[in-house]
């Protein structure tokens, strides 16, 4: 997962991640979901400044202090920016929450992990209980609408906890279609929801092409919400698909660009308004 284009839709108001207060967790366990992708739990005293938006894309900054700065207290991002050089703020990666348990003061997190290349799935590969997470937000603009005779979820890696989340969230007689991209076989995770849902798996190493799958899809009848997200190319493709050819209305949709093959997040950062126009 890396940063991520921020566009709501449904007429749900988007929340903007940035600028909310810092929460300062700690790491109560790790696991190893597939081989690229970790969870992690975290909670604590910290937990009690988070305050979840009800989205089911709702996402997290989550902070990496730059080592050896000694920042002020208490931790807050617009004193840092207007007191230090920008090579000093804290780089900022943004991810979605998996889940949040207020019984079990826990927040979840779900990393893409792809060996050491990168920042936050090393990180996260590294943690160990107790260690420090700091968190700003959540943001978010996109859940289940029981207006919709049907739902259509597409993504990959990146997008997996968000549709994961949504489809715990579809309501028992919801129809749903999933298409997830993930590298192979042992990236499939098993995903719970009440609804009747389809979900198809494919797989890179089998050549497996999602902007072909979704045109070949036999939409049902009715009114649709769409979650598209992922790599921006793909999504890029997919949402002139949908628009142009299958003439679904833009308010239906939410689609997001969560990275860019072959950018940096701070590559892409630069790039996406441009590149999602």
């Amino acid at each position: 997962m890396a940063d991520r284009t921020e566009s709501g839709q449904s007429g749900q108001p988007r929340q903007r991640g940035g600028g909310k207060p810092v929460s300062r967790l700690r790491v109560m366990r790790t696991e190893r979901l597939t081989p690229h992708m970790i969870r992690v739990v975290s909670g604590g005293e910290g937990l009690a400044t988070f305050v979840p938006n009800g989205f089911t894309d709702s996402y997290v900054k989550v902070l990496f202090p730059v080592p050896g700065v000694t920042y002020p207290e208490p931790f807050d991002l617009r004193v840092i920016k207007a007191e230090l050089p920008r090579e000093l703020w804290p780089k900022q990666r943004t991810y979605t929450v998996r889940g949040y348990d207020p019984v079990a003061g826990e927040l979840v997190i779900d990393f893409v992990y792809h060996g050491e290349a990168g920042l936050a799935g090393p990180w996260a590969a590294s943690l160990e209980p107790g260690d420090e997470v700091l968190v700003a937000g959540p943001g978010g603009g996109y859940a289940p609408s029981p207006q919709a005779d049907w739902h259509l979820l597409v993504g990959d890696e990146a997008a997996l906890p968000a549709i994961a989340a949504s489809l715990e969230a579809m309501p028992a007689d919801a129809r749903v279609l999933a298409l997830l991209l993930v590298e192979n076989g042992l990236e499939e995770q098993p995903l719970a929801t009440k609804s009747a849902a389809e979900i198809s798996w494919l797989h890179r190493d089998a050549g497996d092409d999602l902007v072909a799958a979704v045109r070949a899809l036999d939409f049902p009848p009715g009114t649709m919400q769409g979650f598209v997200h992922g790599e921006a190319g793909l999504v890029r493709e997919l949402r002139g698909h949908l628009l142009s050819e299958r003439g679904v209305p833009k308010e239906a949709l939410s689609i997001s660009g969560y990275w860019r093959r072959g950018r940096t997040d701070e590559a892409w950062r630069a790039e996406k308004a441009e590149f999602m126009a």
